[in-house]
């Protein structure tokens, strides 16, 4: 009686070769990944917008705050010129400057809402106020605003030139590549353009309050500041909108289509 020949292996369809693997599921709406590309490995950060003009819309909805944080950074900065040009007097100035910012800042922890505006108002009308105290003179409240416009125009011209551009740097930090949008020229161009917006404010704030500072003309430093601050943002924001009509740039280049076997 011979012996039964056994099998190499099991035979294909049988228990032996275990479950099969269940294909991979990709999420509605979603391409499966495609294998070799590492995609299985390893997620891209997904991105919900998929052109620049999108990305930097929704950062800048965020950087305005609205009406009212337009009008928290403008309070301070009125009741310091008012209060200065009715008794000239600085020290009380500087403390119902201070003091208007610190209410707004009450105002908001009631409600228990966002501190981020009121307190870039007071942080701002604290540095005014150690600087006019300082020297005695007014005016010398409103040198620190004239001195961050300068260093951040300066800043930002920087890295245009080095070909960093800020709004490059912005829409780096949504999709999570920091890098990645100088690939294309046409991105590249299109945040260098929009970072000039960015200074051309600055440049016009120095431009006009620095002969005031010079002159000591506390009354049109205090009506260029309110004057040039949020209305002069919103305008440089405005200019930004209507750039961004102009040119749908894609976030990035569709791929290529790989040739046919």
């Amino acid at each position: 009686m011979t012996k039964q020949q056994r099998p190499t292996g099991p035979p294909t369809g049988t228990a032996a070769d275990g479950p099969e693997p269940a294909a991979q599921q990709a999420p509605d709406g979603a391409a499966p990944p495609e294998p070799g590309t590492g995609a299985e490995t390893r997620a891209r950060p997904v991105v919900g917008e998929d052109t620049v003009e999108a990305v930097i819309r929704g950062q800048l909805s965020k950087a305005l705050g609205g009406k009212r944080g337009m009008l928290e950074g403008a309070v301070p900065t009125i009741m310091f010129t008012a209060s200065y040009l009715l008794t000239q007097q600085v020290p009380l100035a500087v403390g119902l400057g201070v003091g208007a910012a610190v209410v707004l800042a009450v105002v908001r922890l009631v409600q228990r809402s966002s501190l981020q505006f009121v307190f870039n108002s007071l942080l701002g009308i604290a540095i005014a106020a150690v600087f006019a105290l300082r020297s005695g003179e007014a005016e010398d409240a409103f040198l620190p605003g004239i001195i961050y416009n300068a260093v951040y125009a300066g800043v930002m011209i920087l890295t245009i030139m080095a070909r960093w551009p800020v709004v490059g740097l912005l829409i780096g930090s949504v999709t999570g590549d920091l890098t990645s949008w100088r690939d294309d020229p046409a991105i590249l161009r299109l945040c260098s353009r929009l970072t000039w917006l960015l200074v051309a404010p600055c440049v016009i704030r120095v431009v006009v309050q620095y002969p005031l500072w010079l002159g000591g003309m506390v009354g049109w430093l205090g009506t260029a500041k309110i004057a040039m601050g949020w209305p002069l943002q919103v305008a440089a924001f405005a200019a930004m909108v209507w750039l961004l009509a102009r040119n749908r740039t894609p976030m990035r280049a569709a791929a290529p289509s790989a040739p046919a076997p």
